[in-house]
């Protein structure tokens, strides 16, 4: 999770799932390159063409982007309230919507609660990024607790 702090912004965003996702993806686009490449040398009766292997490139694209959609996540937090992009959307909540941040046992994200038993989940903060999640949540926790006047 990288972490960003300054004086009146924090952005926090997943460290390990990049560490995975990236060469997860860049694999993933090698292995259907070389099969593209390789798929006219091979003796197996059926004719391939040059659209077949575009095809499998841009297969290996489409997945390779889609692997990378999950490095997206991030969290910036201030004095306002707390933006939280995850992999395809992004919302904003002024501190005065959030009644509390957790991060329940056995749970993968921590999550922002919200009024009328609602939940927000933080995918940027993930319990495998371990000591950098509780950083995240206690310093969410402290900007929430400063912007509500507690």
């Amino acid at each position: 999770m990288v972490t960003t702090v300054t004086e009146d912004q924090v952005t926090f965003r997943p460290r390990r799932v990049v560490w995975m996702c990236t060469p997860l993806a860049a694999v993933l686009l090698t292995v259907f390159v070389t099969v593209a490449v390789l798929l006219r040398d091979s003796d197996t009766g059926v004719i391939f063409r040059a659209s077949d292997q575009i095809a499998m490139i841009g297969i290996g694209i489409l997945l390779s982007g889609a692997t990378m959609l999950f490095t997206r996540p991030r969290v910036r937090a201030d004095s306002e309230g707390v933006e939280v992009r995850n992999v395809f959307t992004t919302r904003r909540f002024s501190w005065a919507e959030v009644l509390s941040v957790s991060f329940p046992d056995g749970a993968s994200f921590a999550r922002l609660e919200l009024p009328e038993d609602e939940y927000y989940s933080v995918v940027a903060v993930q319990a495998v990024d371990r000591e950098r999640a509780v950083l995240a949540v206690r310093t969410l926790r402290r900007l929430h607790k400063q912007a509500r006047g507690e």
